[in-house]
C-alpha cells in the first residue's frame, strides 16, 4: 500500500478542478495547469479534496500509484503558490544578466550563452551571482534550472560553476608536500 498514495489531495479555497477526456485540469489564482490521466489509476474530486486510488490490482497501477498523487499535488501547489529554484554562480569573471525573454551568461568561455526562458518561466538575477528561477509547473522550473547548471557544473577542486542554493559540492584536496 502506498501511503503517499493514500492520502487526499487537498482543494484549497480559490482552486477549481475537474476532470475531463481523461485530463485533470486544475485552475487557481496564478494560472491553469493539466495532467493527462493514467488508465491504471482512479482519480475523484470528492468536495474539496481529490483522491487517487488505482483502479485495478495490477502491480503497475500501485507503481503508479503514489507517483500520480504526487503530480496531482504538484498541480495544486503550483497554481496557488508557485515554484522557485535558486541558482548561484561561483568563479571569478562568472556572472548573469536577465535580459527581457534571454539570460545572458558570462561563464568564461571564449562567447556569452544565450540561454533563451521557455513560456511560462520567469528569470530573475536579483545580483550578478544569483539567478532566480520561478513558475507554477514544477516539472518546468527544475528542466529549466537543470539546462541553465549544465553551462558550468560546479568542479570539486576550487568549487566554481553553478550550483544549487543549498547544494554541498564535496572539494578534493590538493597536492600535498
Amino acid at each position: 500500500m502506498s501511503r503517499i498514495g493514500k492520502r487526499p489531495v487537498s482543494i484549497p479555497s480559490g482552486v477549481s478542478a475537474e476532470i475531463a477526456d481523461r485530463t485533470l485540469l486544475v485552475k487557481g489564482p496564478k494560472g491553469t495547469l493539466s495532467l493527462s490521466l493514467r488508465d491504471e489509476i482512479s482519480y475523484t474530486i470528492d468536495g474539496d479534496a481529490i483522491l487517487v486510488k488505482p483502479a485495478n490490482d495490477t502491480k503497475s497501477a500501485r507503481a503508479f500509484w503514489g507517483m500520480q498523487r504526487t503530480l496531482v499535488d504538484n498541480l495544486v501547489t503550483g497554481v496557488t503558490e508557485g515554484y522557485t529554484k535558486v541558482l548561484e554562480i561561483t568563479g571569478v569573471g562568472y556572472r548573469a544578466n536577465a535580459q527581457g525573454k534571454n539570460l545572458k551568461l558570462q561563464l568564461g568561455y571564449s562567447h556569452d550563452v544565450d540561454f533563451s526562458i521557455p513560456d511560462g518561466i520567469e528569470v530573475k538575477t536579483p545580483d550578478n551571482t544569483t539567478i532566480e528561477i520561478s513558475g507554477i509547473d514544477k516539472q518546468k522550473v527544475g528542466q529549466v534550472a537543470a539546462e541553465i547548471r549544465r553551462w558550468r557544473k560546479p568542479e570539486p577542486y576550487k568549487g566554481k560553476g553553478i550550483k544549487y542554493r543549498g547544494e554541498y559540492i564535496f572539494r578534493k584536496e590538493g597536492k600535498k608536500k
